[in-house]
């Protein structure tokens, strides 16, 4: 008892503890929710069903190629290791998690000595961070990867300059793992590191090798998956420029909050009640900081405080690009509440202000748990549990495959049911060689005679009767409908 009062009265062992809560506490009770999470498990299962783990795609008939591979790798290989399960497919951003809680520790522990607990902490506790390390996205995988890079950065600036080259090293390996996460966005902390080398450069010697030699790494790590997939599908890499890259900065074309005022609604409470309960000192910390800006035209003062200057740029450079862009949702902004969270802990040092007691923290422990608890217990018809459970209760057979008709695919049930999930239109239409909205349409999916338990709105159930005996199928209704939605089996007539 008494050794683990001690390890306990160590900030560092209370920060951990609390820490691996918050990552693990209840991770497996929700089931997955549709549509991110389906899509993404989705990807990971037929990844596993396939054992192709280059070529996307969501169904054997369609692709999918909104991000790259590593977050998909990522679950494929939690599935595969601890089984078909919800707490399998979020163990990585739960990891994730943990990696930038360590991350910012570290970053403390250089950039603001003193603070390494504080910043911990309250990464970990904000209430965007916790929620995200329970969703399976590209976000939190992102997040990690590129703070991992701008941890090598800055011990490379900050740190002993006999090291810096190999630090360099490391923060290319690390912007290649998160460019293989999602893209070009992943390098946006390098607006960062160029506003500092511009403004408070650091040691030069023998630096620029080291960043040729980096770059060369990211190059050799990032692109070889690209090139292999834009060279086996034709067409490829103009849909990632054009739709993943040009029409998320410059277009509507993808419905995020596209006004110009999107930024202001989507980010604006993201970051004031993400923050939460650290959101006073984040605010302390920006009026703190915006005072700094005039001195910062000092060149040597700029120098004397290139830490402070450098988790501004870090903040506020992809801030900006991100409400510039017109495609916007609020975890995009999930990477920088590592240096906020560093912005709050150098606030709280600042006013002398330490760890919180921990009755109080306890207590924001159990209220981020209870929350947690209470989300897995929300009926919702996003619930890809809960749909497995009616589709199961219905089914007469074996179910090889569950089609959707003209409506959204619940993409969960493919880890749920171990059955691959497809949604069709009711009428051909014309599909894309990529970001096809269908896998196929109503009747040349009948004629494929499978085991399959087919869904529909129940207005359109009347047509598909219809249509369906006209190719001389019968549709037979199981059980009353569910969710305003018909669940029902195709069979030849006679």
């Amino acid at each position: 008892m008494a050794n683990w009062r001690t390890l306990l009265a160590s900030q560092g062992a209370r920060v951990a503890l609390v820490a691996l809560l918050l990552a693990f506490g209840l991770m497996g009770t929700r089931a997955i929710w549709d549509p991110d999470e389906g899509r993404y498990t989705n990807v990971a299962l037929t990844m596993l069903d396939t054992g192709n783990f280059v070529d996307l795609s969501r169904h054997h008939e369609t692709g999918h190629w909104t991000k790259p591979p590593a977050t998909y790798w990522a679950i494929a290989a939690s599935v595969a290791a601890f089984g078909q399960n919800p707490w399998a497919a979020r163990l990585p951003p739960a990891l994730a998690f943990l990696a930038c809680t360590w991350l910012v520790w570290r970053l403390a522990r250089r950039l603001q000595p003193g603070t390494e607990a504080m910043a911990a902490l309250a990464f970990a506790t904000m209430l965007v961070p916790f929620a995200a390390a329970n969703l399976i996205t590209t976000d939190f995988v992102l997040a990690a990867f590129q703070a991992l890079a701008m941890w090598a950065w800055v011990e490379s600036r900050f740190g002993p300059p006999e090291r810096g080259g190999r630090w360099l090293l490391l923060m290319w390996v690390a912007f290649a793992a998160a460019f293989m996460t999602k893209g070009p966005p992943a390098l946006l902390p390098l607006l960062a590191v160029a506003a500092m080398q511009w403004l408070a450069p650091g040691p030069a010697a023998g630096r620029a090798r080291a960043w040729w030699t980096g770059g060369l790494v990211f190059v050799l790590l990032a692109l070889p998956w690209y090139l292999v997939v834009v060279l086996r599908h034709e067409g490829l890499l103009g849909y990632f420029l054009g739709t993943e890259v040009v029409a998320r900065i410059a277009s509507d074309s993808l419905h995020r909050n596209p006004q110009w005022y999107g930024w202001l609604l989507v980010y604006g409470p993201t970051l004031l009640l993400g923050t939460l309960p650290w959101t006073a000192s984040l605010l302390r910390a920006a009026r703190a900081g915006l005072g700094r800006v005039r001195a910062w035209r000092d060149a040597a003062l700029r120098q004397a405080e290139a830490p402070h200057l450098f988790l501004w740029a870090w903040v506020g450079l992809p801030l900006l690009v991100f409400c510039i862009a017109r495609s916007r949702l609020p975890l995009y902004v999930l990477p920088l509440f590592v240096p906020i969270a560093l912005l709050v802990a150098r606030q709280r040092f600042a006013q002398g202000l330490g760890l919180p007691r921990m009755r109080w923290l306890a207590l924001w422990v159990a209220v981020l748990l209870a929350l947690r608890l209470l989300s897995a217990l929300w009926p919702s018809h996003k619930d890809a549990g809960r749909w497995a459970e009616e589709l199961m209760a219905r089914a007469d057979g074996p179910v090889d495959e569950v089609v959707f008709v003209e409506d959204m695919a619940r993409y969960g049930l493919h880890l749920h049911m171990d059955t691959s999930v497809e949604k069709v239109s009711l009428d051909p239409r014309p599909k894309p060689g990529f970001g096809a909205e269908f896998d196929s349409n109503f009747a040349g999916e009948l004629m494929e005679r499978e085991r399959a338990l087919w869904v529909c709105k129940l207005p359109l159930f009347p047509e598909l009767q219809k249509r369906a005996a006209a190719l001389g199928f019968e549709l037979d209704p199981l059980g009353e409908p569910y969710e305003g939605r018909v669940v029902f089996r195709a069979r030849p007539r006679g």
